[in-house]
Protein backbone atom coordinates (compact mmCIF):
# COMPACT_ATOMS: atom_id res chain seq x y z
CA UNK A 1 0.00 0.00 0.00
CA UNK A 2 0.84 3.28 -1.18
CA UNK A 3 1.50 5.62 2.01
CA UNK A 4 -0.66 8.20 2.21
CA UNK A 5 -0.45 11.92 3.18
CA UNK A 6 1.20 15.00 1.60
CA UNK A 7 1.54 12.90 -1.50
CA UNK A 8 -1.12 11.09 -1.28
CA UNK A 9 -0.69 8.74 -5.19
CA UNK A 10 3.16 8.58 -4.62
CA UNK A 11 5.73 6.47 -3.17
CA UNK A 12 7.38 9.12 -1.28
CA UNK A 13 8.60 12.71 -2.26
CA UNK A 14 11.50 12.07 -4.00
CA UNK A 15 9.24 10.37 -6.74
CA UNK A 16 6.78 13.16 -6.26
CA UNK A 17 9.92 15.30 -7.91
CA UNK A 18 10.21 13.56 -11.24
CA UNK A 19 6.78 13.70 -12.08
CA UNK A 20 7.61 17.70 -12.34
CA UNK A 21 6.80 18.80 -15.92
CA UNK A 22 9.57 20.84 -16.73
CA UNK A 23 12.29 18.03 -17.70
CA UNK A 24 15.35 20.20 -16.42
CA UNK A 25 14.85 18.26 -12.71
CA UNK A 26 14.96 15.20 -15.14
CA UNK A 27 18.77 16.14 -15.76
CA UNK A 28 20.01 17.29 -12.71
CA UNK A 29 18.38 14.40 -10.66
CA UNK A 30 19.67 12.14 -13.20
CA UNK A 31 23.24 10.99 -11.73
CA UNK A 32 24.67 9.18 -14.95
CA UNK A 33 27.64 11.37 -15.98
CA UNK A 34 28.14 12.27 -19.37
CA UNK A 35 30.76 10.59 -21.70
CA UNK A 36 33.02 13.20 -22.65
CA UNK A 37 35.74 13.40 -25.13
CA UNK A 38 39.20 13.13 -23.53
CA UNK A 39 40.36 16.81 -24.85
CA UNK A 40 37.27 18.37 -23.23
CA UNK A 41 38.25 21.38 -21.66
CA UNK A 42 38.32 21.93 -18.04
CA UNK A 43 37.64 25.82 -16.93
CA UNK A 44 38.57 26.11 -13.68
CA UNK A 45 38.15 29.49 -11.28
CA UNK A 46 39.61 32.10 -12.19
CA UNK A 47 41.98 34.40 -9.62
CA UNK A 48 40.54 38.03 -9.05
CA UNK A 49 38.12 39.67 -11.84
CA UNK A 50 39.56 39.27 -15.22
CA UNK A 51 36.02 39.14 -16.76
CA UNK A 52 35.34 43.22 -15.11
CA UNK A 53 34.00 45.12 -17.64
CA UNK A 54 31.86 42.32 -19.75
CA UNK A 55 28.03 41.37 -19.56
CA UNK A 56 26.88 37.97 -19.09
CA UNK A 57 22.95 36.97 -20.25
CA UNK A 58 21.78 34.49 -18.55
CA UNK A 59 18.74 33.12 -20.51
CA UNK A 60 15.98 30.44 -19.26
CA UNK A 61 12.15 29.39 -20.06
CA UNK A 62 11.38 28.58 -16.72
CA UNK A 63 12.18 30.37 -13.34
CA UNK A 64 14.12 26.86 -12.48
CA UNK A 65 16.18 26.37 -15.58
CA UNK A 66 19.22 28.19 -14.81
CA UNK A 67 19.28 26.97 -11.14
CA UNK A 68 19.02 23.33 -12.34
CA UNK A 69 21.07 23.58 -15.05
CA UNK A 70 23.90 26.05 -14.92
CA UNK A 71 23.23 28.16 -11.60
CA UNK A 72 27.13 27.36 -10.54
CA UNK A 73 28.74 28.38 -14.18
CA UNK A 74 26.85 31.70 -14.12
CA UNK A 75 27.56 32.65 -10.26
CA UNK A 76 31.30 31.87 -10.99
CA UNK A 77 31.48 33.84 -14.23
CA UNK A 78 29.43 36.76 -11.97
CA UNK A 79 31.87 36.28 -9.07
CA UNK A 80 34.80 36.75 -12.06
CA UNK A 81 33.90 40.34 -12.81
CA UNK A 82 30.97 39.78 -15.53
CA UNK A 83 27.51 42.14 -14.75
CA UNK A 84 24.73 39.24 -15.29
CA UNK A 85 21.31 39.81 -16.29
CA UNK A 86 18.45 37.01 -16.35
CA UNK A 87 16.10 36.46 -19.18
CA UNK A 88 13.09 34.53 -18.66
CA UNK A 89 11.27 33.33 -21.39
CA UNK A 90 7.62 32.40 -19.98
CA UNK A 91 5.75 33.41 -17.13
CA UNK A 92 5.32 29.70 -15.51
CA UNK A 93 1.64 29.83 -15.52
CA UNK A 94 1.85 25.91 -15.79
CA UNK A 95 5.04 25.78 -13.58
CA UNK A 96 3.53 24.15 -10.40
CA UNK A 97 5.18 20.70 -10.62
CA UNK A 98 2.18 18.10 -10.16
CA UNK A 99 0.58 20.15 -7.44
CA UNK A 100 3.81 20.69 -5.30
CA UNK A 101 4.31 24.18 -5.91
CA UNK A 102 2.17 27.47 -4.98
CA UNK A 103 -1.51 26.36 -3.95
CA UNK A 104 -4.25 28.50 -5.48
CA UNK A 105 -4.76 29.66 -9.49
CA UNK A 106 -3.27 29.64 -12.42
CA UNK A 107 -2.48 33.17 -11.34
CA UNK A 108 -1.22 31.97 -8.32
CA UNK A 109 1.61 30.20 -10.08
CA UNK A 110 2.39 33.29 -12.02
CA UNK A 111 3.12 35.24 -9.38
CA UNK A 112 4.87 32.99 -6.96
CA UNK A 113 7.20 32.13 -9.83
CA UNK A 114 7.74 35.63 -11.03
CA UNK A 115 8.75 36.55 -6.95
CA UNK A 116 10.94 33.30 -7.13
CA UNK A 117 12.51 34.29 -10.25
CA UNK A 118 13.46 37.45 -9.11
CA UNK A 119 15.33 35.92 -5.78
CA UNK A 120 17.32 34.10 -8.56
CA UNK A 121 18.25 36.69 -9.52
CA UNK A 122 19.63 38.40 -6.79
CA UNK A 123 20.82 35.09 -5.37
CA UNK A 124 23.22 34.86 -8.54
CA UNK A 125 24.39 38.12 -8.14
CA UNK A 126 22.80 39.35 -11.56
CA UNK A 127 21.58 42.94 -11.93
CA UNK A 128 18.48 42.58 -13.49
CA UNK A 129 15.76 40.19 -14.56
CA UNK A 130 13.76 40.62 -18.08
CA UNK A 131 10.63 38.25 -17.98
CA UNK A 132 9.45 37.66 -21.74
CA UNK A 133 5.71 36.54 -20.56
CA UNK A 134 4.90 33.89 -22.97
CA UNK A 135 2.56 31.43 -21.74
CA UNK A 136 4.47 28.31 -19.96
CA UNK A 137 4.48 25.26 -22.73
CA UNK A 138 3.01 27.17 -25.65
CA UNK A 139 6.12 28.32 -26.87
CA UNK A 140 6.41 26.12 -30.34
CA UNK A 141 3.92 28.66 -31.78
CA UNK A 142 5.34 31.89 -30.76
CA UNK A 143 6.80 33.85 -33.54
CA UNK A 144 10.37 32.78 -33.57
CA UNK A 145 11.20 36.02 -35.58
CA UNK A 146 9.41 37.77 -32.62
CA UNK A 147 11.15 36.21 -30.34
CA UNK A 148 14.52 37.04 -32.21
CA UNK A 149 13.84 40.24 -32.21
CA UNK A 150 13.19 41.11 -28.61
CA UNK A 151 16.65 39.17 -28.06
CA UNK A 152 18.40 41.23 -30.27
CA UNK A 153 17.26 44.03 -28.94
CA UNK A 154 18.51 42.99 -25.62
CA UNK A 155 21.97 42.14 -26.68
CA UNK A 156 22.21 44.82 -28.13
CA UNK A 157 20.98 47.33 -25.09
CA UNK A 158 23.19 45.48 -22.90
CA UNK A 159 26.61 44.93 -24.86
CA UNK A 160 26.25 41.13 -24.58
CA UNK A 161 29.25 38.98 -24.56
CA UNK A 162 28.70 35.61 -23.17
CA UNK A 163 25.55 33.68 -23.25
CA UNK A 164 24.61 30.89 -21.19
CA UNK A 165 21.59 29.27 -22.38
CA UNK A 166 19.56 26.44 -23.30
CA UNK A 167 21.68 24.13 -26.96
CA UNK A 168 19.72 24.42 -29.95
CA UNK A 169 21.60 21.78 -30.91
CA UNK A 170 21.08 19.41 -28.01
CA UNK A 171 19.15 16.44 -28.52
CA UNK A 172 16.33 14.62 -26.71
CA UNK A 173 14.81 17.97 -25.70
CA UNK A 174 10.78 17.32 -25.08
CA UNK A 175 9.98 21.18 -23.87
CA UNK A 176 9.02 23.01 -26.35
CA UNK A 177 9.94 26.07 -24.07
CA UNK A 178 13.12 25.25 -24.30
CA UNK A 179 13.45 24.33 -27.96
CA UNK A 180 12.13 27.52 -29.01
CA UNK A 181 13.86 29.96 -26.63
CA UNK A 182 17.46 27.93 -27.82
CA UNK A 183 17.03 28.71 -31.24
CA UNK A 184 15.95 32.23 -30.38
CA UNK A 185 18.98 32.75 -29.11
CA UNK A 186 21.21 31.20 -31.24
CA UNK A 187 19.82 33.35 -33.85
CA UNK A 188 19.63 36.38 -31.91
CA UNK A 189 23.63 36.05 -31.19
CA UNK A 190 24.51 36.38 -34.94
CA UNK A 191 22.39 38.79 -35.79
CA UNK A 192 22.75 41.41 -33.14
CA UNK A 193 25.88 41.97 -35.11
CA UNK A 194 24.76 42.82 -38.22
CA UNK A 195 24.22 46.32 -39.18
CA UNK A 196 21.03 45.11 -41.61
CA UNK A 197 19.06 43.36 -39.46
CA UNK A 198 16.06 45.47 -37.69
CA UNK A 199 18.33 49.06 -38.16
CA UNK A 200 15.47 50.82 -36.59
CA UNK A 201 16.66 50.16 -33.38
CA UNK A 202 19.52 52.54 -34.45
CA UNK A 203 17.28 55.45 -34.02
CA UNK A 204 17.23 54.55 -30.31
CA UNK A 205 20.92 54.71 -29.66
CA UNK A 206 21.78 50.97 -30.33
CA UNK A 207 24.65 49.83 -32.20
CA UNK A 208 25.79 46.29 -33.89
CA UNK A 209 27.02 44.38 -31.10
CA UNK A 210 27.84 40.34 -31.84
CA UNK A 211 27.93 37.74 -28.73
CA UNK A 212 31.48 35.69 -28.98
CA UNK A 213 30.71 33.07 -25.76
CA UNK A 214 27.93 30.69 -25.41
CA UNK A 215 27.93 28.15 -22.69
CA UNK A 216 25.18 25.62 -23.75
CA UNK A 217 23.46 23.30 -21.73
CA UNK A 218 20.97 20.46 -22.48
CA UNK A 219 19.30 17.50 -20.84
CA UNK A 220 22.20 15.47 -23.10
CA UNK A 221 24.71 18.28 -24.04
CA UNK A 222 27.23 17.85 -26.34
CA UNK A 223 29.69 18.38 -24.55
CA UNK A 224 33.04 20.05 -24.97
CA UNK A 225 33.96 22.12 -21.51
CA UNK A 226 33.39 21.49 -17.85
CA UNK A 227 33.34 23.90 -15.60
CA UNK A 228 34.56 23.54 -11.88
CA UNK A 229 31.38 24.95 -9.50
CA UNK A 230 33.02 23.55 -6.55
CA UNK A 231 33.25 27.26 -4.99
CA UNK A 232 29.93 28.58 -5.71
CA UNK A 233 27.82 25.45 -4.13
CA UNK A 234 25.97 27.85 -1.32
CA UNK A 235 24.81 29.74 -4.36
CA UNK A 236 23.69 27.00 -6.42
CA UNK A 237 21.64 25.26 -3.33
CA UNK A 238 20.04 28.93 -2.37
CA UNK A 239 19.22 29.33 -6.02
CA UNK A 240 17.42 26.06 -6.03
CA UNK A 241 15.67 26.61 -2.35
CA UNK A 242 14.35 30.31 -4.12
CA UNK A 243 12.19 27.94 -6.76
CA UNK A 244 9.35 27.08 -3.66
CA UNK A 245 6.22 28.03 -6.26
CA UNK A 246 7.68 25.48 -8.74
CA UNK A 247 7.53 22.39 -6.18
CA UNK A 248 10.65 20.79 -7.14
CA UNK A 249 14.01 20.94 -5.02
CA UNK A 250 12.90 24.56 -3.26
CA UNK A 251 11.04 22.95 -0.69
CA UNK A 252 10.79 18.81 -1.00
CA UNK A 253 13.18 18.50 2.02
CA UNK A 254 11.31 20.08 4.26
CA UNK A 255 8.03 18.49 3.19
CA UNK A 256 9.41 15.08 3.61
CA UNK A 257 10.82 15.54 6.42
CA UNK A 258 7.43 16.53 7.35
CA UNK A 259 6.21 13.04 5.84
CA UNK A 260 8.64 11.88 7.92
CA UNK A 261 7.37 13.12 11.22
CA UNK A 262 3.88 12.02 10.66
CA UNK A 263 4.96 8.56 10.47
CA UNK A 264 6.95 8.81 13.84
CA UNK A 265 10.03 8.95 11.39
CA UNK A 266 13.14 11.03 10.68
CA UNK A 267 16.15 10.58 8.11
CA UNK A 268 19.52 12.47 9.52
CA UNK A 269 20.16 13.92 6.36
CA UNK A 270 17.56 16.63 6.68
CA UNK A 271 18.52 17.45 10.15
CA UNK A 272 16.32 19.58 13.08
CA UNK A 273 14.36 22.13 10.91
CA UNK A 274 13.39 23.21 7.22
CA UNK A 275 16.13 25.03 5.77
CA UNK A 276 18.70 22.50 6.96
CA UNK A 277 15.90 20.06 5.40
CA UNK A 278 15.54 22.01 1.97
CA UNK A 279 19.66 22.72 2.11
CA UNK A 280 20.61 19.18 2.50
CA UNK A 281 17.83 17.40 0.05
CA UNK A 282 19.14 19.87 -2.84
CA UNK A 283 22.49 19.29 -1.97
CA UNK A 284 22.55 15.13 -1.74
CA UNK A 285 19.98 14.28 -4.79
CA UNK A 286 19.94 17.42 -7.05
CA UNK A 287 23.57 18.43 -7.18
CA UNK A 288 24.35 14.57 -7.06
CA UNK A 289 24.95 14.65 -10.68
CA UNK A 290 27.53 17.87 -10.72
CA UNK A 291 28.89 15.75 -7.86
CA UNK A 292 29.55 12.61 -9.80
CA UNK A 293 30.59 14.68 -12.85
CA UNK A 294 33.17 16.91 -10.73
CA UNK A 295 34.54 13.59 -9.42
CA UNK A 296 34.97 12.16 -12.92
CA UNK A 297 37.29 15.46 -13.52
CA UNK A 298 38.99 15.76 -10.25
CA UNK A 299 37.25 18.55 -8.68
CA UNK A 300 34.11 18.35 -6.41
CA UNK A 301 31.23 19.95 -8.39
CA UNK A 302 31.33 20.80 -12.09
CA UNK A 303 28.73 21.64 -15.00
CA UNK A 304 28.43 20.48 -18.60
CA UNK A 305 28.50 22.79 -21.63
CA UNK A 306 28.45 22.95 -25.47
CA UNK A 307 30.77 25.79 -25.56
CA UNK A 308 31.18 28.25 -28.48
CA UNK A 309 33.13 30.53 -28.64
CA UNK A 310 33.03 32.98 -32.30
CA UNK A 311 36.53 34.83 -31.48
CA UNK A 312 37.80 38.48 -31.16
CA UNK A 313 35.30 41.08 -31.08
CA UNK A 314 37.53 42.54 -33.99
CA UNK A 315 37.51 41.32 -37.46
CA UNK A 316 40.67 39.28 -38.90
CA UNK A 317 41.42 42.99 -41.18
CA UNK A 318 41.30 44.54 -37.65
CA UNK A 319 43.00 42.25 -36.43
CA UNK A 320 45.73 41.77 -38.90
CA UNK A 321 46.07 45.81 -38.95
CA UNK A 322 46.15 45.95 -34.72
CA UNK A 323 49.45 43.47 -35.33
CA UNK A 324 50.94 45.00 -38.56
CA UNK A 325 50.29 48.59 -38.08
CA UNK A 326 53.34 51.16 -37.95
CA UNK A 327 53.75 54.53 -37.95
CA UNK A 328 54.18 56.71 -41.15
CA UNK A 329 56.59 59.17 -41.21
Amino acid sequence: MEPRGLFPHRRDVIAATLSCSCSAVLYAQDTEVEETASNVFLERPAEGIPHKGKVLLAVQAHSDDIPLMAGGTVAKLVKEGYTGYLVRATNDDMGDAAGLGTPGTIGDHVLGNERDNAEVARVLGLKKVFDLDYPNHRMGDVSLNELICRLIFLIRLLKVDTVVSWDPWGHYEENPDHVQIARGIEAACWMAGRAHDYPEQFAAGLVPYTVRERYYYARRPEVNRIVDVSGVIDQIIDANRANKAKGPAGNLGSRLRSELAKRGQKLPLLGNDDATADRNYIKEFILARRQALGQKHSVQYAEAFHYINSGSNNSPVEEYVKKNVVESK
